[in-house]
């Protein structure tokens, strides 16, 4: 029923793959969403941001940022961390997603996506034959149009959480090991710094 909304994986935070991993996997793009994603909404790039993007940088891969705002909130986040975006991407339509491979010269199989958002970033990912992780939004506090987002999908998580106990893998389908990184000691790595918990400035985001 839910089949085309499931992420191949939900993991706790962007800064929790393995991105090392995934380029020796063959992976050379990444398409991300930003708010709630990377940085709370409306928030500016933040130290931890700068950290993972500089290690994108390092180990060759490339990445766009895919979202529904306008212009002026994408650039100065992008600019930021130096990377290409793509805005007002009308998610979940699978165009953007086309756009933003061809922009960095990938395909459906060296490149994935990751947000927070099942309706648009992960549903749009599907859409696009990509591998879709979804992370869990980095602050509660979010726009009424998100919260109820947020309630819709509520039966999809707990779909998608019955069928990864039934089946085998850590996706819906058991098509890809898991993209995070490893528990040292049963805890999560942070290896960009931690969350201040700041939710940073409020605007209407379509995100």
């Amino acid at each position: 029923m839910f089949d085309n909304l499931f992420p191949d994986e939900y993991l706790s935070s962007a800064y929790g793959i393995d991105y090392d991993r995934l380029y020796a996997e063959g992976y050379r793009g990444v398409i991300y969403d930003i708010d709630n994603t990377l940085v709370p909404h409306g928030a500016p790039a933040d130290n931890r941001a700068l950290a993972l993007f500089r290690h994108l940088h390092e180990i060759g891969m490339q990445a766009v940022f895919l979202s529904n705002n306008g212009e002026p909130r994408v650039k100065k986040f992008s600019g930021i961390v130096q990377e290409q975006y793509i805005f007002k991407a009308g998610k979940p339509s699978p165009r953007g997603y086309r756009e933003a491979m061809k922009m960095m010269g990938t395909d459906g199989k060296n490149t994935f996506v990751v947000g927070d958002q099942i309706f648009t970033d992960i549903w749009g990912a599907k859409r696009a034959g990509l591998r879709a992780i979804l992370v869990k939004p980095i602050h509660p506090t979010e726009e009424i149009q998100i919260t109820v987002k947020r309630l819709l999908e509520k039966p999809v998580l707990a779909c998608y959480r019955n069928r990864c106990r039934k089946g085998p893998g850590n996706g819906a389908n058991g098509r890809y090991t898991s993209a995070a990184l490893p528990l040292i000691d049963g805890r999560e790595q942070h290896p960009y710094g931690e969350y201040s918990g700041k939710p940073g400035c409020r605007h209407p985001m379509q995100d």
